[in-house]
């Protein structure tokens, strides 16, 4: 039954904001996720080895800015940009070599996609579905406590939500994941997982930035 359960990471394409977009506003004095052009961040790809126990460097790194703006609907939404290298040998759980962008914006604490689903929220605790199967149904929940993490980039406070599956009986699956975001600076680190298994195959750690 878990065999050909999704990542993780896949899920966060599920869940959709039912809020209505003419009611959102953008926050430009409290800008949680330094939505501004000019901004980047490059994040290096750590794979867990079984036999050391340790998360090793992949030499796969994402180099994220921010390129632009559009506007939809009223809204201004930013255009980010993700480049992709190091991953010759397509190392699972790893994006692939190239581009891809994606639209984002602030709505009331909820970084959205142009599409209205939720990225992340620095503010709505409730636990959320994202994808429900005949196996069991992904969810993901802000956590009330604040965490101090260290990357190669510094030292930050974060607030992290959880991603997790119950399954069909209601029992909570091993595996997690872990999405740490810190005000003013956005994405500090990520993990990617099997619903199946306690330790995460992949983490993403923040290297180096730039913020205005």
């Amino acid at each position: 039954m878990i065999r050909n359960l999704l990542l993780f990471a896949l899920a966060i394409l599920i869940f959709s904001c039912t809020s209505d977009d003419s009611q959102i506003q953008q926050d430009d004095e409290a800008n949680f996720y330094a939505l501004e052009v000019g901004n980047w961040w490059v994040y290096k790809n750590y794979k867990y080895n079984i036999n050391t126990e340790f998360y090793e460097n992949t030499g796969v790194v994402d180099s994220v800015s921010i390129v632009g703006t559009e506007m939809i609907d009223g809204s201004t939404y930013y255009e980010f940009r993700t480049k992709t290298t190091g991953n010759e040998d397509g190392i699972t759980y790893c994006n692939p070599n190239g581009e891809h962008f994606e639209l984002l914006r602030d709505s009331l604490g909820y970084l959205i996609w142009e599409t209205g689903q939720i990225k992340f929220t620095n503010n709505d605790y409730e636990q959320r579905e994202l994808n429900a199967q005949n196996w069991g149904t992904i969810y993901e929940k802000l956590m009330q406590e604040q965490e101090t993490l260290s990357v190669e980039s510094g030292t930050f406070s974060c607030i992290y939500f959880e991603r997790y599956a119950i399954d069909s009986n209601g029992n909570q699956l091993p595996g997690k994941d872990h999405f740490y975001y810190s005000d003013g600076i956005g994405l500090i680190y990520d993990t990617s997982s099997f619903v199946s298994d306690p330790i995460h195959v992949v983490e993403r750690r923040l290297d180096t930035y730039f913020v205005q």
